[in-house]
């Protein structure tokens, strides 16, 4: 099995600190846990990413769906300020909760299809603003 979220109960974890309030965290790789989360949450964004995680079975592995409903965390204040891309963050985060939806994302059409609708999205609410 590979290392990484699945290879830790995260499901019994507390949030880690924020940064300005982890100064003396554990480095792992020279980052630290909420780093490393940040950067993980942030990359469920990206439909290509979660088909490469639906294509390898991580998205069926009980163990990694309890660290993606551990990862809800990132849904709510202080944590929230910290997503570059909020909505699309957690949108996807909203939708891995689904098990049907963690099942279709092995579709390359799905992951395209979500991939053109947040262009359409990022397109519309330019010309509006």
């Amino acid at each position: 099995m590979e290392s990484g979220p699945m290879s830790v109960d995260s499901a019994a974890l507390d949030p880690p600190p924020e940064p300005e309030n982890g100064a003396n965290e554990p480095k792992h790789g020279g980052h630290s846990r909420f780093e490393l989360e940040l950067e993980f949450v942030q990359s469920l964004a990206n439909p290509q990413y979660l088909n490469y995680l639906a294509s390898r079975k991580f998205l069926a592995n009980p163990s990694f769906v309890a660290y993606l409903d551990y990862l809800q965390y990132w849904t709510r204040p202080p944590y929230l300020k910290y997503l570059t891309f909020p909505t699309a963050t957690l949108k996807m985060l909203e939708l891995l909760q689904q098990e049907k939806f963690r099942q279709d994302i092995i579709s390359p059409d799905l992951a395209q299809a979500l991939i053109m609708e947040g262009m359409k999205t990022a397109v519309e609410w330019h010309r509006e603003g």
